[in-house]
């Protein structure tokens, strides 16, 4: 797969291809780029608790925010190829937009719950996927 191939994915991809090449790679850049922000002191991590409450804020730094606009092309673009793996649209995105149940929900349908077995208006299951046989062969009876 190149980085093209990577940055931008159309038709579908299987759960394994999206949390190991998607999920953890972009969460890690994340972290790193985080982390060098704090090293270099251009983020600040501040954190309060009192006995009713805690609260905390986080500034980001100017590698954390490039490192952030950089993937979120490649964040979107695997999960839409998801969800067509699922048999949606990319308008299930719009779930989002509802506060935490729309995240909860997006994570299910993306990260947890297998893909269509056969083909569906997306394209072919993808490789490594459920093998779906081919109706112009005669099958055998079982």
């Amino acid at each position: 797969m190149s980085f093209g191939q990577w940055y931008l994915r159309r038709g579908r991809i299987t759960r394994r291809t999206y949390w190991l090449h998607y999920v953890l790679p972009i969460t890690a850049l994340g972290v790193l780029a985080f982390l060098a922000d704090l090293a270099l002191g251009l983020a600040t991590l501040d954190g309060s608790a009192s006995s009713n409450s805690a609260s905390g804020s986080v500034q980001l730094g100017w590698i954390s925010i490039i490192v952030s606009l950089l993937t979120v092309v490649p964040s979107i673009s695997s999960q839409v190829t998801r969800l067509h793996d699922r048999g949606h649209s990319a308008w299930w995105l719009m779930f989002a937009l509802i506060p935490l149940v729309g995240a909860i929900l997006l994570l299910v349908q993306t990260g947890f719950l297998r893909g269509d077995g056969g083909p569906n208006r997306y394209g072919p299951p993808p490789a490594g996927g459920t093998p779906v046989p081919d109706p112009s062969y005669p099958q055998p009876y079982a």
